[in-house]
């Protein structure tokens, strides 16, 4: 997968790229991340990429003719162009997932100031927004975007660990834990102990629609209510204490649990 990031401030991406998952993801060569400074293709004297709006108004906005040429110049009909703007759709994982299955490249442009000439939308095919709130500039928006996609790609982090994530099914993901089995009083559930890997994915779901419903009740709603799940709501609803299900679990696999 290759990105290409068009940006008045390149060096805010050097830091986040250098280093954990994507360096390593770019040094496999399973992502490519280019960095296109739009001020190299600037006409004027000053290297300016802005100007104050024509009528008037606070702040700067970024002119047409430097996105433009450098549009021309760095993307080819194959890629997939992205402007980033609060009127754009909220991006979410499906968005994510979709990006990563049907492109192999896509650029991405990042605002500044107070925005960009209205004139520059009409050579993107899309518009992205991260969240109903303002950032000073796309920079942090685009590395989401980056990030978001790229993990998504074979090869990047392990296939186990996509496997079943927060937003699968608008669910959030269960709990997780590591040793040790206790800490202030804290146990781990004994269930993770039992060896019974079924029993485990199955409290492992329950957990995951009591979050849901607590935390998000707006994800919880979109839920798909399969006959698992149906069952599941209704020992949640009904405060079942331990389950048939689960007791079983803990006897069989009595030997496994801490003491």
């Amino acid at each position: 997968m290759k990105f290409k990031v068009l940006t008045l401030f390149p060096e805010m991406f050097t830091s986040y790229f250098s280093s954990s998952i994507m360096k390593r993801a770019i040094g496999k060569g399973l992502i490519d991340v280019q960095f296109i400074n739009i001020r190299d293709y600037t006409k004027n004297k000053y290297n300016r990429c802005d100007n104050k709006p024509v009528g008037g108004g606070a702040g700067l906005i970024m002119q047409v003719q430097s996105i433009f040429d450098c549009l021309k110049n760095v993307s080819t009909p194959s890629t997939h162009k992205i402007i980033l703007t609060p009127r754009g759709k909220t991006y979410n994982q499906e968005k994510a997932k979709e990006l990563a299955k049907n492109y192999d490249e896509i650029l991405i442009l990042c605002g500044h100031y107070e925005g960009v000439d209205e004139r520059v939308y009409q050579y993107f095919d899309e518009e992205i927004s991260i969240g109903d709130y303002i950032l000073t500039g796309g920079e942090a928006a685009a590395i989401c975007l980056i990030d978001s996609i790229s993990r998504l790609i074979k090869g990047v982090i392990t296939e186990e660990s996509i496997d079943i994530e927060s937003f699968d099914n608008n669910l959030l993901e269960y709990p997780q834990f590591t040793e040790p089995y206790e800490f202030d009083n804290k146990k781990i559930p004994d269930i993770l102990y039992s060896g019974n890997h079924e029993a485990i994915n199955k409290w492992r779901l329950k957990e995951s629609l009591k979050i849901t419903k607590e935390k998000r009740p707006d994800l919880y709603e979109k839920v798909e209510k399969t006959k698992q799940v149906q069952k599941l709501i209704k020992e949640i609803e009904s405060n079942t204490e331990l389950p048939k299900w689960e007791k079983d679990a803990l006897t069989k696999g009595k030997k496994f649990i801490k003491e």
